[in-house]
């Protein structure tokens, strides 16, 4: 249970589509906040239980549950059931009256971001990307980053209120670059991790005891998040937690499809990827990321 405090801000009319393990929790805050929520899943029993632990209201569609909101708030699966819940007639932007704001918290695409900017653009609504770093424990505590890209005015608009999950809202740039930072952030995590996993296996080979080790290198230069909060779990085998290895790769897909846009070098993001896609065929498509090591125990 989380025990976040909630900074006073006007309640509002917002609306939240998609209730996976990120959703779920941060529509959740929202409510808790005081804010009057209406959400959307795919699939209706789900929604129906978000009503039943936090009140508020479910929608039939997208386009139902945006109807007089002021902000809707989106975090699904990708760029396709992104635009699954904001274009068309049952789509988020067809029930959004004119001024509101649409904030995407789904890591997807710049391209798919700033395509969907123009769209809303062009139907007098505003879009900001923000994704969001910080795993299911950030969403359910209401500690997560977010990386905004977008309009200033539509990202003051929608910070206050985003702050009910968050410990930082920051905006980054112009449309797209929320997407752009969190690419970043995933390429630093999976060198990260790959480096830690060597590292401990190679301290296990050798005969260490690696908690031990952990514990002293973790108060030097070597330490890090991922040694922190994964490293002792690493040590002992345990992957049954944390941000699944599929959405990492789902994750690596788009940074190493914007690196052949730009022109970015990033031989090592390549090869964890396809150790990802080694662990992938070993079964862990579920176990948390840091389960890089099991290629090499």
């Amino acid at each position: 249970m989380s025990t976040k405090t909630y900074d006073p801000v006007a309640p509002q009319r917002v609306a939240f589509l998609g209730l996976g393990v990120m959703g779920y929790p941060m529509a959740g805050h929202l409510a808790r906040a005081g804010h009057q929520v209406t959400v959307y899943n795919r699939t209706a029993a789900k929604a129906a239980a978000w009503v039943a632990e936090y009140g508020g209201s479910s929608a039939a569609t997208p386009a139902q549950a945006a109807q007089g909101a002021g902000i809707v708030f989106a975090c699904v699966g990708n760029d396709d059931d992104l635009r699954s819940v904001t274009v068309g007639e049952q789509g988020a932007f067809a029930g959004m009256q004119p001024g509101a704001l649409f904030v995407d918290h789904t890591t997807a695409s710049a391209s798919g971001a700033r395509e969907l900017y123009a769209t809303a653009q062009a139907r007098g609504l505003h879009f900001v990307d923000a994704p969001v770093s910080g795993g299911q424990a950030g969403a359910v505590n209401g500690a997560l980053t977010v990386m905004c890209g977008g309009d200033e005015a539509a990202f003051n608009a929608m910070k206050p209120v985003a702050m009910a999950y968050s410990k930082a809202v920051t905006l980054v740039g112009a449309s797209g670059a929320g997407q752009l930072a969190k690419m970043v952030n995933q390429t630093a995590i999976a060198g990260l991790v790959q480096g830690l996993s060597e590292a401990i296996a190679f301290g296990l080979r050798a005969g260490l005891d690696m908690k031990l080790v952990l514990d002293v290198i973790g108060k030097g230069a070597a330490q890090s998040w991922q040694m922190d909060n994964r490293g002792k779990t690493m040590v002992d085998g345990k992957f049954d937690f944390g941000f699944a290895v599929d959405w990492m790769r789902k994750d690596l897909g788009l940074v190493l499809e914007e690196a052949r846009r730009n022109g970015a070098k990033l031989p090592v993001t390549a090869l964890v990827d396809q150790f990802y896609a080694d662990v992938q065929t070993a079964g862990g498509q579920r176990w948390d990321t840091s389960s890089l090591i099991t290629r090499l125990k």
